[in-house]
């Protein structure tokens, strides 16, 4: 399969046509729950009537934001109706509110922490550049994450730096986009200086990656975060400290796509993701970078070789499928 080099609206109709498959399946699930007695025993449905299927809470989100983004981009999809019905009958006042009860259980302040967070804030952005209703009713759930990351950010003494849910530069990225686009001035302000606090001072980054159940990169996504809080010129001079043999191509970790071994392996699937998130993160480093910076072919390339890995694997055993169409919907819609 060849990549294409930007989202059309044939590639949009196959990963919409992946998510509806899944984003309403409520099993097999991994919730993400902590039972205070009996009485807490519950399906996946009854605890989450809007994000219940996609296998988990945070990819059923996720789905549903890739939904909302090709139904924008593309309202003349065949599969535009399906996404119309679905979303009018999750997005209702009282699905928010019972998802909004849930945050409010006792030990329910780390739920979802900061990956989870930032992809509902995220699906409230793109409903609200689509000027669509559903954007007004999901906006109680959106306001009470967005108030979750004004309140842990600053206690945030040491950014996370894993290759997974928990990294931080990932979730700095994404709610700064949804900070951006709700005209939440506070919370943007706040992701720009978190990133800088964490990351302005690193130099010389050893990539000592991919880990075997990576789905980010973690000097990539870093880079990337921070090339949407520094102008330009101040971006491209972090950069040559932070990774500053990109002309040389190394670390060569960085630009070498990671192999996938047995795709039914929920874990090991991971690395599926790894080549698409790095593709969305080259892309977008080299998007920031001066247009005669000589590493902006450079990390085009790469992005290209590593979205020519990880398209194709999309679909397929259900534990990358339920997750993976997202993250090539990110790469696909960087600026190529």
């Amino acid at each position: 399969m060849t990549a294409p080099a930007a989202l059309t609206e044939a590639e949009a109709g196959r990963l919409a046509a992946v998510a509806l498959g899944h984003v309403a399946r409520e099993y097999p699930n991994k919730l993400d729950h902590v039972l205070h007695g009996p009485q807490d025993a519950a399906t996946p449905r009854a605890l989450h009537p809007i994000f219940y299927g996609s296998f988990d809470w945070h990819s059923c989100v996720h789905a549903y934001w890739m939904l909302a983004r090709l139904r924008r981009r593309f309202p003349g999809m065949p599969e535009a109706a399906r996404i119309d019905a679905l979303f009018a009958g999750a997005f209702t006042a009282a699905n928010v509110a019972a998802e909004l009860a849930y945050l409010a259980r006792p030990l329910s302040g780390p739920f979802e922490r900061p990956y989870g967070w930032a992809w509902l804030l995220m699906l409230h952005a793109e409903l609200t550049r689509a000027g669509s209703p559903h954007a007004d009713t999901l906006a109680p759930l959106a306001r009470a994450f967005a108030a979750r990351f004004v309140d842990f950010l600053p206690r945030l003494t040491y950014p996370v730096r894993a290759g997974t849910h928990a990294n931080t530069a990932f979730a700095l990225i994404l709610a700064g986009e949804y900070a951006a686009a709700c005209a939440d001035a506070p919370l943007r302000a706040l992701c720009a200086e978190t990133a800088r606090r964490c990351f302005l001072a690193d130099r010389a980054c050893q990539a000592w990656e991919p880990g075997g159940e990576d789905f980010l990169s973690p000097a990539l996504t870093e880079a990337h975060c921070m090339s949407a809080v520094l102008p330009g010129d101040g971006f491209a001079a972090w950069l040559s400290g932070f990774l500053p043999d990109i002309l040389a191509r190394a670390p060569a970790t960085l630009f070498a796509p990671a192999s996938v071994s047995d795709r039914s392996d929920g874990k090991i699937v991971h690395l599926d993701g790894l080549n698409l998130s790095r593709a969305w993160s080259w892309r977008s480093i080299a998007a920031a970078l001066p247009a005669a910076d000589p590493r902006r072919p450079v990390a085009r390339a790469a992005a290209a070789a590593h979205l020519a890995a990880g398209l194709p694997h999309v679909a397929g055993d259900y534990m990358g499928e339920h997750w993976l169409a997202t993250f090539a919907v990110l790469a696909l819609e960087a600026p190529a």
